[in-house]
């Protein structure tokens, strides 16, 4: 079994950045993919970025790309999601991900097997 717990969000100005970071107790296995996804306030849960096994394949949801950066620590089981430029509609519960055995970066949430609680950011304009 995997927990996972994110940290990092908080309110902030637009224009301001934000690093979040998902810490995993216990390894879900050797090859795994890593997403982030958000749920905005009475908006369904969304995918914001994803990053493979290997780090060096990653996907971006249109309206983050060139702000935010996702990227991966194995040696400490930490992923993390550096967002930067951050608008009032990047509102919302930030959530992280696993998938197990993964040589590609899902999409959707039923595509990972592993969640943390999440952590809200709040942007004000």
């Amino acid at each position: 079994q995997v927990a996972l717990e994110e940290s990092g969000g908080g309110s902030v100005q637009a224009g301001d950045s934000l690093r979040l970071a998902c810490a995993a107790s216990g390894r879900p296995s050797s090859v795994y993919a890593v997403g982030w996804f958000r749920q905005p306030p009475g908006a369904e849960r969304e995918f914001v970025a994803g990053i493979d096994w290997r780090g060096q394949n990653t996907r971006y949801q249109e309206s983050v790309k060139g702000r935010f950066s996702i990227s991966r620590d194995d040696a400490k089981s930490t992923g993390y999601l550096q967002m930067s430029n951050l608008k009032p509609e990047d509102t919302a519960i930030y959530y992280c991900a696993v998938k197990r055995g993964a040589l590609f970066v899902p999409e959707t949430s039923s595509g990972y097997d592993f969640w943390g609680q999440g952590t809200q950011v709040t942007v004000s304009s």
